[in-house]
Parts: structure tokens; C-alpha cells; sequence
């Protein structure tokens, strides 16, 4: 089945104009990324070039996907946007409401039985509004987009930061708060900062243990998990055309842990033959005529250096495997030297669990290439030392590895098949001992491995690698395994070696599925009521956010210094919190629990300066809030990095957070707090930040004036009755401003609709 092809049709029959007029204006040949942008301007044709990294633009995306935990906050915000039904495709996908603890079937009957209310919600929203539904059990929101909905040369926003993992489609593809998604649900424009770009050309050709997982934990340790931030990485030469699809898309999802606005290759051959197998011939001819515009001109790719911000090359030929990690997916370490590594660091050797699947590497041919490692531990009398779990990328992938017999050879290696959904790598893993907290290690190939991040607990050592590296490392159970040298001991005493990964691009026999779990919105959908009740712990309608009273914002408390590594994992956690995510109310007493405060260096513990005790910090916003007295948050580095969320900035600005003061932000969490009403503003000096102390009085003395491009004063008050002046940077433009104005981007959207 093929979605929206009237969509597809329109976007291809522009695409050539504008591309022309993008040529135009800028007086040089085209990226595939310009191309993309420039053919989606929310004016149309361009008429102007476009500053990189400077220029805030409006584009109107193609389509919206949302995953389940992000789509009702962002459902909820839409409701109130007063519109009849969503203005371009859109779908949602319930994903992230499943844990992963006893095996695919008991545990998706056990979701639906803890999620009913939630799902029905998303449900009887989407029949409404005209969005499509994909069932819990129906995949993971990503494999289902790169299935269904992803095609070449389109742009789409996702409320999830591994939309991204459509790029391996050709597509630009970005992560946004739920907020966005409303804009352009609502009809109305996305803005965003013209993205600068980095190149990356490949050349030779992967082979023996090396995947195209191994191309982006080679990036990630080379650009760092803040190294793409505010821009786009885009793939090409012959390397890149010589990747499968799926090895695009997994390269293009990870690109979200460097920080990276997307990541796309050109349309190729790997495409077309991804397109046809999942049923969308249909695209690939309607993409065929127009193939040279959808990718990068043949002299941006000759002199790259010209027309990226930086380029990188990476030969294929000469790419070894890879882990990444503990505790950050830019720890990048060749598999041949993790050894040494591990023995300098006191990493536990021991492999505890092998986990392979995740949005990120859950495809036909990943669970193949594992597969084949694994049918050769059975064939060799290997019993694996670690635990196997398995999470299908969609029922499609899962109905087809099963008929192909992929299922069966890992549970004779014991392996757990979980639901096809997120599980363990959000930390939707009830997995057992982990409560008492015990140094261990574990491999997957997922793509974050964040403190606590897949069980919660902090002295799990998670490492990122690819599937098939998965498979062997947790067969041998030594995390300093290198099955490209080193022999296994069988059940017969002789010594084995493991020979390297096989697998199918595509399956030989084609996809299969009975029932793919998606359900179409009724063609009119006036008629559906959609209830929440008063009284529900799990779902909250939204009251307006105040707007801003036109006054200096004076005598605000410390809520806490955030020290070092803060991501949204820390800001908002997932896991159990996960059920709240439609509460506003509820999922706000997990906010900022996971920071580490500087002063004390603890989590989840701080001074109410306004009663000299020690709290947990949703309790002492709460007291802030209650007194009338205005609170900020100050941060470290990149604060802010990781998922979409937006309740890591809808939890703040509830709670009476009124700024949040950082050295810099990841680029979806700034927009967040923007559209929320926030003030998301970056010390000037960096070494300012270490001027604020715990029990400091704050001043917003010239907010009255707050203009793009104008620094803001901020007076800090010491308890010692001494003062400093500390100057702050914003990226406001006049929009945003009128967002902070207005209280937040809905209240606006609405007031503008009400005229």
C-alpha cells in the first residue's frame, strides 16, 4: 500500500522549479540538502540565499509522525489549536508504552492492559483529526516511517529525535518538539535556523565484520556528541551508493547523537530497490525522471570543500568494527582495542546481556547478518555466555524474519523475543536485579547508552555496536572479544572460530505481513468525541500557559546548577515515567531528578532558599512556585542533548522555571523552551557560570528591552549583599519573542487564529 501518493506527486512536480530557482539565487551548484530545503520554503520559490546558521526560514514539511509518549502532549496542544483535522499527513505510532520483561505476546497484552486509557486516547484523537494510527505491536515509529512513508527528496518533522532515520531515504528528516508538530499540523509554517553542513564522502566498500553501524560510531567519535549540532551530515560517494537502505537508515538515526539537525544520502540504487520491496514502485517511478535532483550536484561532490562547512571522508575499505561507549555514544573505541580499554578503565569484562534491535538497527538485513553469527554458535556447540533480546523493528520485519526461520535460531540460542517496539533502549526493560544497582556490562546495538538509560541502573555499562558485533560479543560474554582474531572454546572442548556475518539486503522471498497494525481515520471525523476524564492519572487537558507582564523578572531562586553531562534523560526520565507522559501534572515531579547538582554533587536534592532546607527539586519548584517567587536553572555544555521531548521544557515552565541558563544547548531542546515561553539563554563568558553560587538572588534588569540580537543583563545577587553582572546571549528572533510575549507558540497560534 502506498500513503498519500497525491502528496508525493505534488512535491515531485515542483521539485525541479525550485531547484532551479535555489541555483539561482545562491550562484552555485546544490547539495542534496539545499535542494531539499530550498524545494520546501514556505513562500514557494526562493528569491533570496539563505545565510547558514544565521537566517531563521520557514518551510512547510511534508508530513508529521509522531511516537506515543511524544503524541500526547503534542495531541493535546493540538486540540486546542481550534482546527477540524491535521493540515498535512500525519500519523502516530504507539511504540513506547511497551516493556520489554517476559516475551512479545505477554507483554504487549500486559501494555494494553496498563495503556488503555492512553491508547485509546491516541486512537479516537487520530480518528478525529484525520491521523493515521499504527497499533501497539505494529513496530517502532521509524522502521514504520522508512516502510510506509519516507521517499526521496521529501522533508518531514517528527516528534522523536530519530525521525531522522528517514535520511536513509533520501529525506531530510528532523526531530522537533510537539510544539512544532502543532505548527504544522495547524496549517501554519516550521521555522528553523538555516542548518550549516557537513559532508561526509565514503569510499571503498564495507566487508568481513565491518557494518554501516561502524560509519557512524566513526563519525560520533570524530564530531563528538555536540560536533553536528545545527546542521546537516550529508553522505555521498561511492561508498555511500554501495550501502543498503537500512545501513543508511541506521547511519542517518544515530546522526542524532552528534547532535546533527538530520543526516540524508542522494537518491541510488539501494532506494529503488528498498521502494519496490516495500510495495512503492509507484515512487520510484515517479522519482526516476527527476533523479538528478534528488541528490547533491555532481560538482559539490567533486569539490566538496567548496559547498560543505566541513568534510570528512571515511574509506569503507579500511573501516574496522566498532563499540561506543559506557555512558556516551561518542566513546569510540576500534572492537580490537576495547580489550586494553576496558582492563585500564575497570570496565566489567563480563558481558551480561546482548540486546540487538531499536529503531536504529532492526531491519531485514541487521536481524539477518546477526542471525548468521548465531546459526553459527548453534552449528559450532556454542552456548552463549550472555542474554539474548531481540526487539523487531515492525511487524512486517518480524512476520517475515520468522517465516525465513531468523526467530527460531536465536531462541535456540535461549534468546527472548520481545514486541516489536522501543523496549529496553528507552528503558522500557523490567530487567531483573537491576534494582540493586550492581556494576555490569552490556552490549547493544541501539544508539544511546546514557547513565540509567536501558534498566535504570547507574553502574550499567552499556556499549553501542553493531548487531552482528552484538551477537558474537554476547555468545563469547567477554566484552574484550575480537571474533575478527580470537576462538571460542564449544561443548566439546575444541577451539572454534566464529567466520564473519552473512546476510540479505532485502528478503530473498520479499516482505510479508497479515496484519501490519495500521488504522485509517475516518473520513470525517466531526462526529468523534474525544473524552478525558477529570479525575485520570495518566492523561491532563492543558491550561494556557500565563503570558509574560511586560515586567523585569526580579528576586528568582536557584533551582538548581546543573553540572556537566544533563540530557533530557535527566531533565524528564522515561521508563516508569513514561505513563505520564499525558499528564502535565503528574510527569512534572520527575523534573531535573537525574541533574547533578554542583553544590553537593548529588541528584535530586537542593536547597529551598526560601526555608534553608534540603528537597528533591520538583518539591522545591513547587514551594518557589507557590510563594510567587520567579526560579532559573543554570547548565553545562550541550545542555539539553538527547531525546525530543518537550516535557524536559514543558516540566520547568509549569513548575515556575521562568530562564534556563546554560554554556550552550542541543538544538531541539532551545527550540522547546522557546515555543513553551521560556528564556533559553547562553552565558556570553562561560566562565560566568561559575560565578553563581547556591544561594543567589537573580535580576532580569533589562528584559523590558528584549530584541534580536541584544544581550540581556542578568544581576546576581550574593548572599553577602555583593553583586555581578553577568551578560547573556539569545538566538530570539521577533517571532520568538512574540512566542515568550504571548506566554507560549500555542497561545499565539491561537490568539492569530481568533482575529
Amino acid at each position: 500500500m502506498i500513503f498519500d501518493l497525491d502528496m508525493i506527486k505534488a512535491v515531485y512536480a515542483r521539485f525541479p522549479e525550485r531547484v532551479e530557482a535555489a541555483r539561482k539565487v545562491t550562484g552555485h551548484p546544490l547539495t542534496l540538502s539545499e535542494k531539499i530545503l530550498y524545494s520546501h520554503l514556505w513562500d514557494g520559490n526562493a528569491e533570496t540565499a539563505f545565510k547558514r546558521a544565521d537566517s531563521y526560514v520557514d518551510f512547510a514539511p511534508d508530513r508529521v509522525a509522531m511516537q506515543d509518549a511524544t503524541a500526547q502532549m503534542a495531541l493535546l496542544q493540538f486540540m486546542q489549536a481550534g482546527k477540524e483535522k491535521a493540515a498535512v499527513p500525519s500519523t502516530v505510532h504507539a511504540d513506547h508504552l511497551i516493556q520489554a520483561k517476559l516475551g512479545a505476546d505477554k507483554d504487549l497484552q500486559e501494555s494494553i492492559n496498563k495503556n488503555n486509557e492512553v491508547f485509546n486516547f491516541l486512537s479516537s484523537v487520530s480518528n478525529k483529526y484525520g491521523i493515521g494510527f499504527w497499533k501497539p505491536g505494529a513496530g517502532i515509529i521509524h522502521q514504520v516511517v522508512l516502510e510506509n512513508y519516507a521517499f526521496p527528496g521529501g522533508m518531514m518533522i517528527g516528534t522523536d529525535s530519530h525521525t531522522v532515520n528517514a535520511g536513509g531515504l533520501g529525506m531530510v528528516a528532523v526531530g522537533v518538539g510537539g510544539a512544532d508538530a502543532v505548527d504544522v499540523m495547524a496549517g501554519m509554517p516550521w521555522e528553523l535556523k538555516f542548518p550549516k553542513l557537513i559532508g561526509v564522502k565514503l569510499t571503498g566498500k564495507l566487508s568481513g565484520w565491518s557494518s554501516p553501524k561502524d560509519v557512524i560510531l566513526k563519525v560520533a567519535g570524530i564530531l563528538t556528541v555536540k560536533g553536528g549540532t545545527g546542521a546537516i551530515v550529508e553522505y555521498f560517494g561511492e561508498g555511500a551508493k554501495a550501502l543498503s537502505c537500512t545501513g543508511k537508515g541506521t547511519i542517518c538515526n544515530m546522526g542524532a547523537e552528534i547532535g546533527a539537525t538530520t543526516s540524508t544520502f542522494g537518491y541510488d540504487d539501494s532506494m529503488r530497490r528498498y521502494l519496490a520491496a516495500t510495495g512503492r514502485q509507484d515512487i520510484v517511478d515517479l522519482a526516476d525522471p527527476i533523479a538528478e535532483h534528488l541528490t547533491g550536484d555532481d560538482e559539490v561532490y567533486a569539490n566538496p570543500e567548496k559547498y560543505f562547512d566541513q568534510v570528512i571522508e571515511i574509506n569503507l575499505d579500511e573501516l574496522k568494527p566498532h563499540i561506543n561507549g559506557p555512558f556516551t555514544p561518542d566513546l569510540a573505541t576500534p572492537v580490537s582495542e576495547m580489550k586494553a580499554k576496558a582492563e585500564a578503565n575497570d570496565w566489567p569484562m563480563k558481558v551480561e546481556w546482548g540486546l540487538i534491535g531499536s529503531c536504529t538497527n532492526s531491519s531485514y538485513e541487521d536481524i539477518s547478518r546477526a542471525a548468521s553469527i548465531a546459526k553459527q554458535a548453534v552449528e559450532k556447540g556454542l552456548s552463549p555466555k550472555a542474554e539474548f533480546g531481540i526487539n523487531p523493528g515492525s511487524e512486517q520485519v518480524r512476520y517475515t524474519i520468522d517465516r525465513d526461520g531468523y526467530i527460531d535460531i536465536f531462541e535456540q540460542l535461549g534468546a527472548m523475543i520481545f514486541t516489536n517496539a522501543c523496549g529496553p533502549c528507552i528503558g522500557q526493560w523490567a530487567r531483573a536485579g537491576a534494582d540493586k544497582q550492581e556494576k555490569n556490562t552490556i552490549v547493544h546495538s541501539f544508539n544511546r547508552n546514557f547513565s540509567k538509560r536501558a534498566d535504570g541502573n547507574p553502574n550499567t555499562h552499556a556499549f553501542v555496536t553493531s548487531p552482528e558485533m552484538v551477537a558474537a560479543i554476547a555468545i563469547s560474554g567477554n566484552l574484550g572479544f575480537n571474533p575478527e582474531t580470537d576462538t571460542l572454546i564449544n561443548n566439546k572442548g575444541e577451539e572454534v572460530k566464529l567466520d564473519a556475518p552473512t546476510g540479505h539486503e532485502l528478503p530473498p522471498k520479499g516482505f510479508d505481513v497479515e496484519d501490519p497494525g495500521y488504522q485509517a481515520p475516518a473520513a470525517d471525523g466531526s462526529g468523534i468525541e474525544v473524552v478525558v476524564a477529570p479525575d485520570s492519572e495518566r492523561l491532563q487537558l492543558l491550561e494556557p500557559f500565563a503570558p509574560w507582564d511586560g515586567k523585569n523578572i526580579n528576586g528568582a531562586k536557584l533551582l538548581i546548577k546543573a553540572e556537566g553531562k544533563c540530557t533530557t534523560d535527566h531533565i524528564s526520565m522515561a521508563g516508569p515515567w513514561l505513563r505520564y507522559r499525558g499528564h502535565l501534572d503528574n510527569i512534572s515531579n520527575n523534573c531535573l531528578i537525574g541533574a547533578v547538582n554542583a553544590f553537593g554533587g548529588l541528584t535530586n536534592k537542593v536547597v529551598n532558599q526560601l526555608t534553608g532546607e534540603k528537597g528533591e527539586v520538583p518539591a522545591t519548584a513547587r514551594a518557589y512556585k507557590a510563594a510567587g517567587v520567579p526560579s532559573i536553572v543554570v547548565g553545562d555544555h550541550n545542555y539539553g542533548e538527547g531525546s525530543s521531548r518537550e516535557h524536559a521544557a514543558m516540566e520547568p515552565r509549569f513548575l515556575g522555571v521562568r530562564a534556563v541558563i546554560v554554556k550552550s544547548f542541543a538544538r531541539i531542546h532551545e527550540t522547546n523552551l522557546k515555543k513553551q515561553g521560556m528564556l533559553g539563554l547562553t552565558f556570553a563568558t562561560e566562565s560566568d557560570y561559575d560565578k553563581i553560587k547556591e544561594d543567589d538572588t537573580f535580576n532580569f534588569i533589562d528584559l523590558n528591552a528584549f530584541a534580536p540580537g541584544k544581550q540581556l543583563t542578568l544581576e546576581v545577587v550574593h548572599a553577602d549583599g555583593s553583586k555581578d553582572l553577568i551578560m547573556l546571549n539569545h538566538t530570539y528572533n521577533a517571532q520568538q519573542i512574540e512566542w515568550f510575549k504571548a506566554g507560549s507558540a500555542l497561545n499565539k497560534i491561537k490568539s492569530d487564529n481568533a482575529k
